[in-house]
């Protein structure tokens, strides 16, 4: 099995709000951000996090697709939608220091996402019947399939590069996982 997963194109953001669960509207043009990705046409199936910003590429491209909660990026609860230098010290910085573990105020810590996460990933890779599936997501979610697949520390996350608009292409046979593209 072929799976694509493909991050929403770029955001409006020019405030720097934090924002994962949030609806985040895609830039002004998005639609010209759109006849730039590199889509095939022959997937099995699609699946979209709900989030507007994922849902807007899948209509865009006329796909057939369902959503799936667990495709949300990190919940970051009461920061959402504020600027990350309006979020108090006293509630970021241990978060900083231990995202791993500690809870963004209200929301949820990388364990928990990577939980939701892997959920849909395993029950993805399940599938026998698939030959070819695309995910439209998130950098976050991406990111943790990919330390999932690579095996490498989860604090080291955050240090692998998932560009707005591109694909990372996985290939899985029976059991064994390749990394074919990264940012296509």
């Amino acid at each position: 099995m072929e799976i694509h997963l493909i991050r929403h194109t770029a955001v409006e953001n020019p405030e720097n709000l934090c924002y994962g669960f949030a609806e985040m509207p895609l830039r002004k043009n998005y639609t010209e951000d759109f006849k730039e990705l590199d889509l095939d046409e022959d997937y099995n199936v699609i699946i979209s996090s709900p989030s507007q910003r994922c849902c807007l590429l899948a209509d865009y491209f006329k796909f057939e697709y369902q959503t799936d909660e667990r495709l949300r990026e990190m919940n970051f609860g009461s920061w959402e939608m504020k600027e990350w230098t309006d979020i108090p010290e006293e509630e970021i910085n241990p978060w900083y220091k231990d995202f791993i573990h500690i809870n963004a105020s209200g929301g949820e810590n990388l364990l928990e996402m990577q939980i939701r996460v892997l959920s849909f990933w395993q029950e993805l890779i399940q599938k026998k019947d698939l030959e070819k599936a695309l995910i439209v997501t998130h950098a976050g979610v991406i990111r943790l399939i990919l330390q999932t697949v690579l095996q490498f520390p989860l604090e080291n996350m955050f240090a692998v590069q998932i560009d707005y608009g591109k694909k990372v292409i996985i290939d899985v046979n029976e059991g064994i996982f390749c990394v074919k593209k990264m940012n296509a």
